[in-house]
């Protein structure tokens, strides 16, 4: 998904901008860390990784791959890295993507590491259920701000389960037969009752920004991703006679600052319904 213009309305029906977000890919290389001991040389392997998806849940094939060229007594806990930092798998592969490397050349190019996991800098992930508790806890707590947690706990635990097998095995449909309901507010109500978003920045040491923030103005009017970032990170704004100094991306794309925050939420969401907004600065080119 290249830069592009996003409509705004109340397109609650427009399953494009929801197919769009899905299936967003990364065409990315994953080459094993020069200093890890091989038997014989580990042939670079290449991946379109899925936006919305997390390292950890889509990597089983990498690391097939480069075990098949170590000792087994070598193959401990795998991490990655790009540029020398450390890829936190909590965060969505598109996140990532956008904090890190949104304006290099594609394919992304992954380092794959076996030894010396970063204890300050990642979590462990011994197994797909720290992910999909991770992937649950994010997805009830986006619904805490949206809906006082009624639309989750109203779910039956295979709505829940329902809502994992489709990230996890990137079934679109099967997904969305259960998330829309968490994209629902009732008829009397302009939107939730508060957005569920995070901002991040890799300037500062702050791993992201979360408030309470509701889609509509107290006169009425649709608060938009303008005035989100005005009351949380006025910093990311270009004044009015600036220059740009900050990309504010979305899904690899720069949504309209007029855009409202809640058809964001609708359909610019993760998985984990939350909206996840990186602030990057300005390419010199």
């Amino acid at each position: 998904m290249e830069n592009r213009w996003i409509p705004i309305g109340r397109m609650t029906d427009d399953k494009d901008v929801l197919r769009d977000v899905w299936f967003g890919r990364i065409p990315t290389c994953f080459t094993l860390y020069q200093d890890e001991i091989t038997e014989r040389e580990a042939e670079p392997y290449y991946l379109l990784l899925p936006r919305i998806s997390y390292l950890m849940l889509v990597t089983d094939k990498v690391k097939k791959h480069f075990q098949k060229v170590m000792r087994q007594e070598d193959v401990t806990e795998i991490w990655f890295e790009y540029e020398g930092t450390p890829l936190k798998w909590h965060f969505p592969i598109g996140l990532l993507f956008d904090l890190h490397a949104s304006n290099t050349a594609l394919p992304w190019n992954i380092t794959v590491h076996f030894k010396n996991f970063p204890e300050k800098d990642l979590l462990h992930c011994p197994s797909k259920d720290v992910i999909e508790a991770h992937f649950m806890a994010c997805v009830k707590e986006a619904d805490a701000l949206k809906h006082k947690s009624q639309v989750i706990n109203e779910m039956q635990k295979k709505d829940h389960k329902q809502l994992w097998m489709g990230l996890q095995n990137d079934k679109f449909d099967q997904f969305w037969a259960i998330n829309r309901k968490l994209m629902e507010y009732p008829p009397e109500d302009s939107g939730f009752r508060y957005i569920p978003f995070r901002i991040y920045q890799v300037t500062t040491e702050r791993p992201f920004i979360q408030k309470l923030f509701r889609p509509v103005a107290t006169n009425g009017q649709l608060n938009t991703l303008g005035d989100l970032l005005k009351e949380v990170c006025p910093a990311a704004i270009t004044p009015e006679d600036g220059e740009k100094k900050n990309q504010v991306m979305v899904h690899g794309i720069e949504p309209m600052l007029e855009t409202p925050v809640q058809w964001l939420s609708e359909h610019m969401s993760y998985p984990d319904n939350f909206l996840h907004i990186s602030i990057i600065p300005q390419p010199t080119d």
